[in-house]
């Protein structure tokens, strides 16, 4: 069963160059690295694949250079079979980049450089209107400028369609912004930062689902965080869950959580409820973290289905 509802991400494109290595470097150390790859990457891309990887329509609204990354960034979205017409392309600006470093533990270190990504504002989105209008979901994240985070979520909410932020990094968004999210999705690190578990360090899957579920109304109409090789909590006014993340052995961590966002995003979009939902995105979180590379780590809708044993054949209005 294909997803039903479009899912519109407003959101940055890069294109990442990452480094593979033993161990990170210390401050004013030079080390070598065993391998390098430049891939796809910017979370507002990162999340359109994974959605669209697990059967979602997507349309991603993202600014590029008119240089050699632009051209990249192009013909790998179009080898994904996304849709590219409402990238843009920009001739004062470079595309955006994200500088990876990937220890062989599995853990990763991100210096991202905005670029085109800074020339998404509120007057692109503003262009965007009946797209926003026509979808089943509008997905955005922390990577763009503020202004423009603010106004996705005001016309999502003026045309009635269900906006889901993912706050990474987190930004200084309105509070008005953020308690509209449904859901807002956030690592625990991010959470601390909107008020949600500030004295929560070391805190278990069942305190996390308390705590999300402690700020649904007041911070967010509904909250999911994510936690890691634990796994992942979701509160709405329906009730609370915990999704136990599967064990494996990680090989990248690098786009994991967009993955599990991306994933997330689509199955909502086709009128899942959010615990299943859940189950979904943490299965294709752990599928991720299981290959190289952010983009090409993601699995499609099938796999995703099977590792998350549940019915895929059945869903809710």
């Amino acid at each position: 069963m294909a997803a039903s509802g479009r899912v519109v991400v407003f959101g940055s494109l890069n294109v990442d160059s990452t480094s593979y290595v033993e161990a990170f470097p210390a401050p004013g150390e030079t080390i070598l690295s065993h391998g390098f790859r430049v891939a796809l990457g910017g979370k507002g891309s990162n999340q359109a694949v994974a959605a669209h990887a697990v059967g979602a329509s997507v349309d991603l609204v993202a600014r590029i250079g008119t240089d050699a990354a632009g051209d990249f960034a192009l013909s790998t979205l179009e080898r994904f079979g996304l849709p590219t017409g409402a990238v843009g392309r920009e001739r004062d600006a470079p595309t955006g980049v994200a500088q990876i470093t990937v220890a062989d533990s599995g853990e990763n270190t991100i210096i991202v450089t905005g670029g085109a990504n800074l020339t998404v504002t509120p007057a692109v989105v503003d262009a965007e209107r009946p797209r926003i209008a026509a979808a089943g979901l509008v997905l955005t994240q922390g990577e763009l400028p503020v202004p423009t985070i603010e106004r996705v979520a005001e016309l999502a909410a003026d045309a009635g369609v269900r906006f889901v932020l993912n706050l990474a990094p987190p930004a200084a968004v309105r509070a008005a912004t953020v308690s509209s999210a449904d859901p807002l999705v956030v690592n625990e690190h991010e959470a601390r930062a909107v008020g949600i578990g500030t004295d929560a360090a070391g805190a278990s899957l069942d305190a996390w689902r308390e705590l999300a579920a402690s700020a649904v109304g007041h911070v967010a109409r509904s909250v999911v965080v994510t936690l890691g090789a634990a796994g992942a909590v979701a509160a709405s006014a329906d009730g609370s869950w915990i999704a136990e993340a599967p064990r494996v052995e990680a090989v990248d961590t690098t786009g994991a959580g967009d993955g599990f966002t991306g994933a997330l995003a689509a199955f909502l979009a086709e009128g899942r409820p959010l615990d299943e939902a859940l189950r979904f995105a943490v299965a294709a979180g752990g599928l991720a973290v299981q290959a190289r590379g952010t983009v090409d780590s993601y699995a499609p809708r099938a796999a995703v289905l099977r590792a998350a044993g549940l019915d895929g054949a059945s869903t809710s209005a």
